[in-house]
């Protein structure tokens, strides 16, 4: 990365995030990072719940809905599987700042790893019962696991910023990895999205923000596989 580096801004929960230069929008919500964090992506797809989680990330981003996901599953003693995509990443300097004070030891391995992850295209790590795998690549050239995920988190910038990553064939490519009961979360309720959803054949449910605790997000949509 060349330039300055983007400044975390804080967000009404605690939470930081930083605006994306590439796609004129705030990696994570202004209103409370964090909340919509939880609520839409942990939450929203039951992963909150499942006794042994394996997670399909599209937009890995700050790494805040992994760190959410990590610490919950943690804290209960359940293992995690988590896989993720991230096509243009930010440097460890950024994660380590808007993450500051997170120390499972998880995440600190990422951020030690994570710029020579960056130069070889992927990062693998392990620790205890979880495991992580990130590419760094374009998801609509990558393989997918079929039938693997009991989450997906599809957390692209917006579809009108990055429409690569909301196009009817991902979205199918994406339904088709989850595993039967899998929950697809996302904070878009965009109606061609919604429409791609049931087109894969998932079963879709709009949600209303105000009633999860969300500020600033009218709704969002979770899509589940019979």
């Amino acid at each position: 990365m060349t330039g300055d580096l983007p400044k975390a801004q804080p967000t009404p929960d605690g939470t930081l995030t930083v605006f994306s230069e590439r796609y004129g929008e705030l990696y994570a919500s202004r209103h409370g990072a964090g909340r919509q964090s939880r609520a839409v992506f942990l939450e929203g797809s039951a992963t909150h719940l499942h006794p042994s989680p394996r997670v399909l990330e599209i937009g890995f981003g700050l790494g805040l809905n992994f760190r959410t996901t990590l610490k919950q599953v943690s804290g209960r003693g359940a293992a995690l599987a988590y896989r993720a995509f991230e096509a243009y990443p930010l440097p460890a300097s950024v994660l380590a700042e808007v993450s500051a004070g997170e120390a499972h030891p998880l995440w600190l391995a990422l951020l030690d790893a994570w710029d020579a992850g960056v130069l070889r295209g992927e990062l693998e790590l392990g620790g205890g019962p979880h495991h992580l795998r990130i590419d760094f690549a374009d998801v609509n050239a990558a393989d997918l696991p079929k039938g693997w995920a009991s989450a997906v988190y599809l957390d692209g910038f917006s579809p009108a910023r990055n429409p690569e990553v909301w196009t009817p064939p991902l979205l199918a490519r994406l339904a088709a990895s989850l595993a039967s009961g899998g929950v697809l979360a996302t904070y878009s309720a965009a109606g061609a999205v919604r429409r791609g959803l049931i087109a894969a054949g998932l079963d879709v449910e709009k949600r209303r923000g105000q009633e999860h605790g969300l500020i600033g997000k009218r709704e969002f949509l979770v899509a589940r596989r019979a």
